[in-house]
């Protein structure tokens, strides 16, 4: 297992981060428990969690489970200084957390004690925004995006205050790195410029979705993640799992996500089995796991700091934990850009 820099933070986080979005509702406690031990186990370091979790679906009766069945692994083992831990705090409109109110000052305390209540923990390490309060291009919002309503002057308030409460956690020891999710370049570049001048925490990663079938980053967060050393965690690596190659010709799974949510959130069309379909016959054609070869291919992203998988399966935990030794030769990753050029952004 490679590790990677975490930004300039000087922590080194493995190129797969264990999700767990699904402890709690696909998945039981215990469940949850043997993914921690199977990664750890392979060199993983890194788990990522969210306040809102588990999803499929998300409901107010399981909110915040995910982050209790880490937390009892945590009592059960002793092994918290094994982990490096990622939460998230919430967005407006989530009706779930807050009752859909947007992160303040003064929500970011509270939240806070929440998740490490929860968690059965005295520090998070990577505290992220999972989106903006103006809103975000991300989650198929990127068709219609329009930032003219956004108030500016407002969004840059929001950035001080929370950048200074921010800062009071950090000094409180209850946190230690910032993070974002589902942030654009002008976005994350005003987090860092407000940060130098103010002193609050710098910016180490960015969480979007990223994979074969969704390559937003690959411009402007591209060149800022490189120059401004903000790594990607991408989310959604295997395209909520239309690239395993399980829902073409139809298929839906007993107990699978398209079986729970219907249209992947968004990502069900055509053109996407179309796209996902050229991939699968790609990786035929070089004889490689299409699993392994959508993860590997994260790893020679130039801006790639850890790709989050989720698996509701010790065979799926397996099958993903397998791709770290595999390598992309050249000529495959030619033929991945010239498929990319036939099937570009299929959702």
């Amino acid at each position: 297992m490679q590790m990677t820099p975490l930004g300039r933070t000087g922590l080194m986080v493995s190129e797969l981060c264990l999700g767990s979005m699904t402890w709690g509702t696909q998945n039981t406690e215990s469940e949850g428990h043997a993914q921690i031990d199977r990664a750890l186990s392979a060199g993983i370091n890194f788990i990522d969690v969210a306040e809102m979790y588990p999803v499929n679906p998300l409901s107010a009766e399981t909110q915040g489970r995910t982050e209790e069945i880490i937390g009892t692994w945590f009592a059960r083992t002793g092994r918290r200084e094994d982990v490096i831990l990622a939460t998230k705090h919430s967005g407006k409109g989530y009706k779930h957390v807050r009752s859909g109110a947007p992160i303040t000052a003064q929500s970011i305390p509270e939240a806070i004690e929440g998740s490490l209540k929860r968690l059965q923990t005295d520090h998070i390490d990577l505290y992220q925004f999972h989106w903006p309060n103006r809103g975000s291009y991300m989650f198929r919002q990127n068709w219609r995006f329009d930032p003219s309503a956004q108030d500016r002057e407002e969004t840059r308030a929001h950035m001080e205050e929370t950048l200074d409460a921010l800062s009071a956690e950090v000094t409180r020891g209850t946190i230690r790195h910032f993070g974002l999710s589902n942030e654009s370049a002008w976005g994350t570049s005003e987090w860092l410029r407000i940060a130098k001048i103010r002193g609050g925490p710098r910016v180490a990663s960015i969480q979007n979705e990223y994979s074969l079938l969704c390559r937003l980053y690959d411009t402007d967060l591209a060149e800022l993640s490189v120059n401004e050393d903000v790594g990607l965690l991408s989310f959604s690596p295997l395209a909520a799992g239309l690239l395993t190659g399980k829902y073409q010709n139809g298929a839906v799974p007993e107990g699978s996500r398209m079986a729970i949510n219907g249209d992947l959130g968004g990502r069900k069309s055509e053109r996407a089995f179309a796209a996902t379909q050229a991939y699968l016959d790609l990786a035929a054609e070089y004889g490689i796991d299409p699993v392994h070869m959508a993860l590997a291919w994260c790893r020679t992203r130039p801006f790639m700091a850890s790709a989050i998988f989720g698996a509701t399966t010790m065979d799926q935990l397996d099958r993903a934990l397998g791709s770290v030794a595999v390598t992309l030769d050249e000529d495959l990753l030619r033929a991945i850009d010239h498929t990319h050029k036939a099937h570009p952004m299929p959702y």
